[in-house]
């Protein structure tokens, strides 16, 4: 009788083998999404989905891998670079973008999950000739310096004042019975999730400041 040998490398490489062929097949998706489509010829066999995404007020059907991230449909389909991969863990705001009115880190969330959705980036926001009015105001006070994490602060900045607008509380938010307002405290607060590694803090804000109609 021949004896079995095994090391430890060999068992886990058995162990992560197995578990991958048994989640392969399992496509958890949120209710409303794509449905899956023939998944022959596709490398892992895992099933592609057709996906619409509205984005910048234009349709564009994708067939996507359900672990496509919104980031990556983004610049990598779609071509839109204005979207930054920064930390790819949600931590640096440079891929903010704004789906149905809200502001979400696009490399944190699936896109499957937005399937026709209204999805605006910075592109979508003005165009050289005609700057949304953020836009002009971080030119106008230098808002950036290297630039990497400006499409996303201003796509955050967009969508922030909107929630401001439609009073919802933030951390910094004293009252919670009256509407916020937008004080230092609170416009740190809500832009805390965009890091700007230049350090143009004080240039931002007062961007900002001068969108949402007064000056600090």
């Amino acid at each position: 009788m021949s004896e079995f040998h095994s090391t430890r490398r060999d068992f886990l490489q058995a162990t992560a083998a197995a578990a991958g062929t048994a989640l392969v097949p399992a496509q958890v998706l949120p209710a409303g999404a794509a449905t899956p489509q023939s998944s022959s010829g596709l490398a892992g066999g895992v099933p592609h989905y057709e996906v619409r995404l509205r984005v910048n007020g234009s349709d564009h059907h994708l067939m996507l891998d359900p672990r496509t991230t919104l980031l990556d449909a983004l610049r990598e389909r779609l071509r839109l670079t204005g979207p930054k991969k920064g930390c790819d863990q949600g931590q640096c705001g440079a891929c903010t973008v704004i789906v149905d009115g809200r502001r979400v880190t696009s490399c944190l969330t699936l896109a499957v999950m937005h399937d026709g959705h209204e999805v605006t980036t910075i592109e979508g926001l003005g165009t050289p000739r005609n700057l949304h009015p953020m836009q002009t105001a971080f030119v106008k006070h230098d808002g950036y310096q290297c630039g990497f994490c400006t499409p996303g602060q201003i796509c955050s900045a967009v969508a922030m004042l909107d929630e401001v607008k439609a009073g919802i509380p933030s951390h910094a938010t004293v009252d919670l019975t009256r509407a916020p307002e937008l004080t230092n405290d609170e416009m740190r607060e809500r832009m805390s999730g965009n890091i700007c590694r230049c350090g143009a803090y004080s240039n931002i804000h007062e961007a900002i400041a001068e969108v949402a109609g007064g000056r600090r």
